[in-house]
This record gives C-alpha cells, sequence and structure tokens, in this order.
C-alpha cells in the first residue's frame, strides 16, 4: 500500500541545504554530479525495500567515500521560506583566492585554455561541418 504526503520538515531542509553547499565547495563537478545521481538511485533502492542488496552497498560505499573531507562551516540567512547563501568555508575547499586570480605564475597558463577550448569544442565544430555538407548536397 502507497501512502502520498507531504511532510514539513524546516531543519531537515536548511541540514540538506547546508550539506549540498559543502559539497559543492570540496568536490569536483564530476564526482558532485555523479554522487547526486547515485544518491537518487539509492533512495529508490531504500524505498524499494532493497537495504541488503549488493548494488545498495556498492552505492552506499561510493557515497562514503566523497564524503571524507566534506566537512566546513556554512552561513545562511532564512527569509519567508527561503535560504540565502552568505558564504561557505571549508579547509579541503577546491576553491583558492590565489588560484582563481589566474596570476599565479607556474599554476595557471592562459594559453592552455585554448587547447581545452578546441577540444571540448571540437564535436560540436564536426557537427557544424556536417550539417553544412548536407546543406551543399
Amino acid at each position: 500500500m502507497k501512502s502520498r504526503g507531504i511532510y514539513e520538515t524546516p531543519g531537515g531542509t536548511i541540514l540538506y541545504e547546508a550539506h549540498q553547499q559543502l559539497e559543492e565547495l570540496i568536490l569536483d563537478r564530476e564526482t558532485y554530479e555523479v554522487k547526486d545521481e547515485i544518491g537518487h538511485k539509492f533512495a529508490s533502492l531504500v524505498y524499494e525495500g532493497k537495504w541488503f542488496s549488493p548494488l545498495r552497498e556498492a552505492e552506499q560505499a561510493f557515497i562514503e567515500s566523497t564524503q571524507k573531507y566534506v566537512t566546513g562551516e556554512v552561513k545562511f540567512g532564512l527569509y519567508k521560506g527561503n535560504i540565502i547563501k552568505a558564504g561557505t568555508t571549508s579547509p579541503y575547499s577546491l576553491y583558492s583566492e590565489d588560484l582563481a586570480s589566474f596570476t599565479t605564475g607556474d599554476m595557471y597558463d592562459h594559453h592552455d585554455a585554448s587547447g581545452f577550448i578546441t577540444l571540448f569544442g571540437l564535436s560540436t565544430k564536426v557537427r557544424a561541418l556536417k550539417m553544412a555538407s548536407q546543406k551543399n548536397s
């Protein structure tokens, strides 16, 4: 039997948002995205009563490994049901103000960006060439 209900958990919502802010600061983009996807699959497994399945254990091991360094301080403003970000810090943050300035000498060479732009844009360029050749045929 299924039942649908709405449960208000303001404290849980704030904790979830704080945790998510820390993950975004500490995990690289790809790991964060995969962890988010696996989190949804994990929730489905639990909902379906498959707690003792090997898949749940494997997913949990992945999630636990991503959480090893997720710690820090999150500040929010709360106003009329809204959560307003006011700052997130962690000793494991992947953000470094020194690196973000792009004036770090050996750490960042702006010429490297052109190679990445060319590489990541290659599929779009190939598609554009194919589309152009289709129009001209």
